[in-house]
């Protein structure tokens, strides 16, 4: 064991853990990190010290010493429409390196990390890949739903209706109130309800762990058995990388894809994958989103709140779904293969367990998971554009996009920055086809903010949001509807051809064809070659923007990767 070794070198350490909760006998035992983002951060996060206390439970029954240490995370829907954005993806690499610290620095011989949010979940699994030492991810959990199935996300429109008096303030503050009634993440498949998933399809995290509802007991449970199985994986020597394959990535791209998952899962998956030394990039989640269809109805592009996918039987019968495409063969942390696993959850009385609950909203699981035969959508939520405004890639949740939208040309209207696009909607600036163009919001500009308030206002409207698209090179939330292009690449603070875009120019959107293009400069329809002229002599032209940043963010700005790429820090 890790930590006997160092003991051997390290006196001190031993007299210092004996002055808090340790015993001679502990020294000896098996030393686990038990780690969450707990904190009063926000609702995925405020109940998590319940599942720690469960997982230290489990380490000790199994023989083992539990240690507890916490990083918080922060809120994209409360850091949302002010400066506080432009932390939110920085805060994952962060989370994941004090994650690192706290390991190497004790040490521990095995780890339990345990969260539920937007970016730390994806943190720790990046630190799982990173350390490399047995460990297991415990989800947080899925959010009650809202009044009548509503989720905190259309409050954004509702503000809107509030000011043009098609609601009352009282109506707007009473759902306020009610919309979000436990904890745990967002009740849509957002990033945090994504990324949940992806721990449980790379095999990182128990058999349908994946958003059990935040308030029902069964999340204790497996939060107590992860605590006792993380204790097996020592003792078989079972480690992360024989966990995370090539194999086990494409799995959970195909799972992706049949959640109809968010666009920052891309960005994520790669970034883990890059800590475990596996190539992926976003032309295999394109060519998997071809094959593998929409199953899951769930919300924003759907109709029900997360949990409910969760009582339908959640990831397991997702799989059961997949079986003929997935790698059945691959490791988790059960210390069985992704097929021993299904086999056992087709036989156990969990199944019939949960969805008992979907009779309180008298649906049945067909109505939240589909079947192959009959899947909800015929390929995938996600698209991967590629033209002269995108040399190098941009993403799409094209499940969210409606039909007369999947083809798309018109003006470009371009903003250096989210708050001035909003304030052109404000003052009803915008005109049926336009493309709104944001840019100078990738990771080396600004820490790649999401723009979910200017793509919300623009879904929101009846007109717009069928007739007019936004392009940017930041990212989106999972909860994105419409016609929204994110992740432009190169970004427009390395002189990628967004930075070139002029108001006027023309924009083209193929999303069958899978094309983001220039094609007519200041309302004249041009050749290719022609275009490629004017690019040419605008970069000339160009300057990048002095943008610098103080502290973490300047920090993050400086060694982030391309969006595509990951956007972590690199070496």
């Amino acid at each position: 064991m890790r930590s006997q070794k160092v003991r051997s070198m390290s006196f001190e350490g031993d007299a210092l853990r004996m002055s808090m909760d340790w015993t001679v006998a502990d020294l000896d035992k098996v030393q686990v990190l038990v780690e969450s983002t707990a904190g009063s951060s926000h609702p995925s996060s405020y109940h998590l010290d319940e599942l720690v206390a469960e997982s230290e439970k489990g380490v000790l029954q199994a023989g083992g010493k539990p240690a507890r240490y916490t990083t918080t995370d922060i809120c994209d829907g409360i850091a949302q429409a002010h400066e506080g954005m432009h932390y939110s993806l920085a805060s994952r690499d962060f989370i994941a390196s004090m994650v690192e610290i706290h390991v190497k620095a004790t040490p521990f011989d095995a780890m339990v990390l345990s969260s539920a949010g937007d970016k730390a979940v994806p943190a720790h699994l990046m630190a799982i890949a990173r350390l490399d030492i047995p460990a297991i991810h415990v989800p947080g959990g899925a959010m009650g739903a809202g009044p009548c199935m509503k989720s905190n996300e259309e409050l954004w429109h509702m503000s809107v209706q509030v000011k043009e008096q098609t609601m009352t303030k009282e109506q707007f503050l009473a759902f306020q109130r009610a919309c979000c009634p436990t904890c745990g993440a967002c009740q849509y498949m957002g990033t945090a309800a994504t990324m949940q998933v992806m721990a449980e399809a790379l095999g990182l995290a128990l058999p349908w762990s994946a958003l059990i509802p935040a308030t029902n007991a069964e999340i204790r449970r497996m939060a107590r058995a992860a605590g006792q199985q993380v204790m097996e994986l020592h003792k078989a020597g079972i480690r992360p990388s024989d966990i995370l394959t090539k194999q086990a990535f494409e799995n959970a791209i195909m799972i992706h894809s049949a959640i109809g998952g968010s666009l920052n899962a891309v960005m994520h998956l790669i970034a883990i994958a890059r800590e475990i030394g596996i190539e992926l990039d976003a032309e295999t989640f394109d060519a998997i989103h071809r094959t593998i269809p929409v199953l899951v109805d769930t919300k924003t592009a759907g109709k029900y709140p997360t949990e409910l996918f969760w009582y339908a039987g959640g990831v397991p019968m997702v799989v059961k779904e997949l079986k003929s495409y997935l790698h059945l063969d691959c490791m988790t942390v059960t210390g069985r293969t992704l097929g021993d696993n299904l086999e056992l959850f087709e036989r156990s009385e969990m199944p019939n367990y949960a969805e008992m609950f979907l009779a309180n909203y008298k649906l049945n699981k067909r109505d939240v998971i589909y079947p192959i035969g009959k899947p909800l959508k015929a390929e995938g939520s996600l698209a991967l554009l590629k033209g002269n405004l995108a040399p190098n890639g941009a993403t799409i949740k094209k499940s969210a996009v409606v039909e007369e939208m999947m083809v798309h040309e018109g003006p470009a209207k371009v903003f250096d920055s989210e708050p001035a696009a909003v304030e052109a909607y404000l003052n009803r600036e915008f005109r049926q086809g336009d493309v709104i163009v944001i840019r100078y919001q990738g990771p080396r500009a600004t820490g790649m903010p999401e723009m979910f308030y200017m793509s919300e206002l623009i879904a929101s409207d009846l007109v717009l949001s069928r007739t007019t698209a936004l392009v940017t090179d930041g990212r989106f939330s999972g909860a994105t509807r419409g016609p929204c292009v994110g992740y432009l690449g190169p970004e427009a603070a390395d002189g990628g051809p967004i930075a070139l875009i002029e108001t006027g120019d023309i924009v083209r959107i193929d999303i069958p064809a899978r094309t983001l293009d220039i094609v007519g400069i200041n309302g004249e329809m041009l050749g290719q070659q022609e275009i490629r002229d004017v690019l040419e002599k605008r970069k000339a032209q160009w300057k990048r923007p002095v943008i610098r940043h103080k502290g973490a963010l300047g920090q993050y700005t400086r060694l982030a990767r391309p969006a595509l790429e990951g956007a972590s820090i690199h070496e």
